[in-house]
This record gives structure tokens, C-alpha cells and sequence, in this order.
């Protein structure tokens, strides 16, 4: 077994972090597997090193340790420039232009009804999305602009029907989802997730792509989690397929909320893991707070 934990260093890791981290943790070390620690600091504008630094910091706190070097995304941008150059001389992926407003405004035009949500917000509507064959598909990969799956492409591409169905296997089930093996339809790709981004403009990679590629490097065969990605993960099985890559076991768990059930951000300093260090709590006292075992073997 090899899990991870994959936070950004935009800041303070908090209690849902702390849940996150130890259960991966305790699910590595009681099968006598590895746990690594992964950076995702792909969004070079809004990491800060002293965020990593505190990262590191409360991970020790809390009595965790990892194994090998510490993954960063911000050296693997190669990796990613691979997929990417894959997927355009495919013709699989296009540039995209809109903004969220252009988005929100496209899907609710009048008559249109309740423009249909997916893991990234608003489906997107197809506005950039070329009618036609990509003559332009044998030319370099633009860089610094949107760059969006085709979702049609890509199943027409694995030979996949609208009825065919894709699956992965869950051992999580936290918030009320299902437990066993998942399956969906590829339909479901296209009505209820649709045309995902996979570059960003001036960040040259998606949290999409990163999580898949990044994965499959470092070997993860259980990806530990929160219920909120759950929904994503049909996009993640999607990518394998296209990459020729395994898919790993998930298990998402559930969310640490606050007094009113909101689930934690990292805005919330004030249940911030540093700040319950400084205020003398003890690991223990972490791990009764989320509702793990004080120890491992407890």
C-alpha cells in the first residue's frame, strides 16, 4: 500500500487536513506500506515557501513521517508538458478564452433552464470548442492560454459509446457515497462534467492533470482523500484511460465541518493545526478532536 497527502502551501494546514493526513498515514503504516508527502504548488502565485515550511512542521507535530524525498509539482512541469503535447497532437484538446462570467452567462442564457453543475462548477457550455476537424492540431502547443479536454474526442478516441461505462473501486463511502465498485456511464462525462480544463493560463498544468501524472509516479495504489473530490474522480479514470495508466483504490472520507456543519477551509485560522500547538494541545488531543484513535493500534 502507498498513500499520500497532497496539500498547497497557500496556507495553514487545519483539523480536515490533520484527519486527512493521519488516516492516510495509520492506513500506510498498519499494512506495512509507504506514506508520502506531495506539495501541490503547481499555483506558483499563491504558494509560499514558509507555508511549505509550516506544512512540514505540523506534520511532525502530529507524530507523522514519510517516506523518500517530498514530491513537488512545481519540478514535475516536464511531465505535464508531455501529457499536454499528447493529448493536442490527438486533437483532444482547444483553447479556451472564457472567463467564469463568460461561462455563467453562456449556460443560463434564456430558455435554457438551471445550467447544469459538474466537479468544476457550471458544465461547460462548448463556446471555444471547434466544430470542425483541428488543422491546427499538427502545430506547437500554445502555451500561456486555457487549454480544455474535449470530452466527445477523448471517448470517441478509446472507442468508448455513450453507453459504455467506466468504473473505479471506493473503500471510503464518507458523506453518504457508495462503497464497492463505481460505475458511469460515458455519457456522464458529457452531460454532468463536460470539457474539463486541464491547463491553465499561466500555470501550465490543471489540478486534474497534476493529480493523475502525479500519482502514477509516485505509485499511489490508495488515494486517501475527502468526499468533495468524489465527483472529480470519474475525470481522474477518465485520464488514466487516455495516459494507459492503472487506476488506484479510493477512499474518500468524510469532511471535518464546523458548529454550523461548514466544511473547513483554510481560511479557518482559528482551527488552524499551529494554532492548537500553541494554545498546548497535544497530537492526542488532534485526533480526538477529528475521531481517530489516539494511536494506531487504538
Amino acid at each position: 500500500m502507498r498513500t499520500r497527502f497532497a496539500p498547497s502551501p497557500t496556507g495553514p494546514l487545519h483539523l480536515g487536513h490533520a484527519y486527512s493526513a493521519i488516516l492516510a498515514h495509520d492506513m500506510a503504516r498498519a499494512a506495512g506500506g509507504q506514506f508520502l508527502l506531495r506539495i501541490e504548488d503547481i499555483d506558483r502565485s499563491r504558494s509560499r515557501p514558509e507555508w511549505e515550511r509550516q506544512i512540514q512542521r505540523d506534520l511532525s507535530w502530529l507524530g507523522l513521517t514519510w517516506d523518500g524525498p517530498i514530491l513537488r509539482q512545481s519540478d514535475r512541469q516536464a511531465a505535464y508538458d508531455t501529457a499536454l503535447d499528447d493529448l493536442w497532437s490527438r486533437g483532444l484538446l482547444y483553447p479556451c478564452s472564457c472567463n467564469r462570467r463568460d461561462i455563467a452567462a453562456a449556460a443560463g442564457a434564456p430558455n435554457e433552464g438551471e445550467p447544469p453543475m459538474g466537479p468544476d462548477g457550471i458544465v461547460y457550455p462548448g463556446t471555444c470548442r471547434p466544430a470542425a476537424n483541428r488543422p491546427w492540431r499538427d502545430r506547437p502547443r500554445p502555451r500561456n492560454v486555457a487549454l480544455r479536454l474535449d470530452m466527445r474526442a477523448a471517448l470517441a478516441s478509446l472507442g468508448l459509446a455513450s453507453g459504455d461505462r467506466l468504473s473505479f473501486i471506493e473503500t471510503g463511502g464518507g458523506e453518504g457515497t457508495s462503497v464497492g465498485q463505481i460505475a458511469f456511464a460515458a455519457q456522464e462525462l458529457i452531460d454532468r462534467v463536460g470539457d474539463v480544463v486541464l491547463a491553465r493560463r499561466e500555470m501550465g498544468s490543471s489540478y486534474h492533470l497534476a493529480v493523475v501524472l502525479d500519482d502514477a509516479f509516485q505509485g499511489i495504489t490508495h488515494v486517501v482523500r475527502g468526499a468533495d473530490l468524489f465527483e472529480a474522480t470519474r475525470i481522474h479514470v477518465l485520464l488514466q484511460r487516455l495516459f494507459g495508466l492503472s487506476t488506484p483504490l479510493y477512499h474518500h472520507h468524510r469532511l471535518i465541518r464546523d458548529e454550523n456543519g461548514k466544511r473547513l477551509a483554510k481560511r479557518d485560522d482559528a482551527r488552524a493545526i499551529a494554532k492548537y500547538r500553541e494554545d498546548g494541545a497535544t497530537p492526542s488531543d488532534i485526533r480526538k478532536m477529528v475521531r481517530l484513535p489516539t494511536s494506531r493500534n487504538g
